[in-house]
């Protein structure tokens, strides 16, 4: 039944999902610009991690084929279980290779049974560059998801996903972002990967940022 489910992912995926385009560019700036900072910080569809209320947002574009993404996602979840003040939220940016849009579909339909973290993590430790297709499934797994339920969400919010994405690529292209990964962290923009000791760095800087200019947009 396991790998029964595990095709049916390859199936639908590889039958046109993958052919989200890798950027976006000219009415797209424009249409994500005057809310940008809304949709960065507070996009309802977008997950969410941490502590919602803290006071330091870390938005973090990652690639699943990312060698700097995924070495920086252990770092970023052990530095967010020492600090109890801090929110992240993820921005899925498939920018290397079709499978990196395949892998940012399937976290985001775990969201629907609360597994996004935990496939979001589980692709993070994957090996292959680019990953094959029977990586992600291994991934998928891996992480615990009810295979079945992520392919009805698949399939029923096939366009809530693709819009998501969308917007993501709309908002990394209005920031001028040229490469995976970058981290938002309060004012600041890292254009980098990050160890435990760089994020507790930066976020400190951030609060000490947001004490002395409060105007600047404190929380975020």
């Amino acid at each position: 039944m396991m790998q029964q489910a595990g095709r049916l992912i390859v199936a639908m995926l590889l039958a046109g999902f993958a052919s989200l385009p890798l950027s976006l560019a000219g009415p797209a700036f424009a249409q994500a610009k005057p809310g940008l900072q809304d949709m960065l910080f507070d996009d309802p569809d977008a997950p969410v991690a941490g502590n919602p209320r803290g006071d330091i947002t870390i938005v973090a574009f990652l690639d699943y084929n990312c060698p700097f993404c995924r070495r920086s996602t252990a770092d970023l979840d052990r530095y967010v279980a020492s600090d109890p003040n801090i929110r992240v939220v993820y921005k899925d940016w498939p920018i290397l290779a079709p499978s990196s849009v395949v892998a940012a579909r399937v976290a985001l339909a775990a969201k629907w049974q609360d597994k996004y973290v935990e496939v979001h993590n589980a692709l993070m430790r994957m090996k292959g560059r680019p990953a094959t297709q029977n990586e992600i499934n291994q991934a998928v797994h891996a992480a615990g998801a009810d295979i079945d339920r992520l392919n009805r969400d698949l399939e029923a919010h096939a366009d809530e996903i693709a819009a998501l994405l969308k917007r993501n690529l709309a908002e990394a292209d209005a920031l001028q972002l040229e490469g995976t990964p970058v981290f938002l962290i309060g004012p600041f923009k890292e254009p980098q990967a990050l160890d435990f000791e760089g994020f507790k760095q930066v976020v400190s800087d951030a609060r000490d940022y947001l004490k002395s200019k409060p105007a600047a947009g404190a929380g975020k």
